[in-house]
């Protein structure tokens, strides 16, 4: 028994996808009775769409809508494209200021000498001006953890030693066979304010 052909699927409609693919609606896409307009180029209010498409259209610019969910859905005339670019652009300077910062481990034993100490420290400091979080830990072998005071009394000198360019974000913590403590960044502002 043979079958009646199927109908082909909407998505094979290049309107259809373009549709799917977009982020707002726009123009041909609104499809609800009425909106309510805002915007700079317009009379803040309710209109009937077909009239708010035709105003879009006289300004040679797009019907976008801005909030579906709002009853009846917000929408605005603007150029489309330059709206996408304008916005792809902040979420580009956004990314770029919101740099991931890194943590950098820095590992003590209950025993760590002077020397070793400072070096550390020293490299915690450039590492926190940075921007970085610096992770401290004590790493307690066999029945070292006994002397668990030594460990956070190390990680306490190490927070000190970087009070100018780091804050701790909490007390030396036990977690296991180590005791661990994070110092983030001062930020340059409140430095600033001190010097004033």
């Amino acid at each position: 028994m043979a079958f009646p052909p199927r109908p082909p699927r909407g998505n094979f409609n290049p309107r259809f996808r373009k549709e799917q693919q977009q982020e707002h609606r726009t123009n041909h896409m609104i499809r609800v009775p009425q909106v309510r307009l805002v915007g700079d180029n317009v009379e803040v209010g309710v209109y009937n769409t077909q009239d708010a498409l035709r105003m879009a259209q006289e300004q040679q610019l797009d019907l976008v809508e801005i909030s579906p969910q709002a009853d009846p859905p917000v929408c605005k005339i603007i150029d489309y494209n330059k709206f996408l670019y304008e916005k792809k652009k902040k979420e580009k300077e956004m990314k770029a200021k919101s740099k991931t910062a890194e943590v950098k481990e820095i590992r003590f034993t209950p025993g760590t000498d002077d020397h070793d100490f400072d070096f550390k420290a020293r490299h915690a400091e450039s590492f926190l001006k940075e921007g970085n979080k610096v992770k401290a830990y004590v790493q307690f072998k066999g029945r070292a953890i006994m002397f668990k005071e030594r460990g956070e009394l190390v990680l306490l000198k190490f927070a000190e030693r970087l009070a100018e360019v780091g804050q701790p974000e909490g007390l030396p913590k036990l977690e296991g066979k180590r005791m661990l403590m994070i110092i983030a960044p001062k930020t340059a502002k409140k430095k600033k304010e001190g010097q004033e």
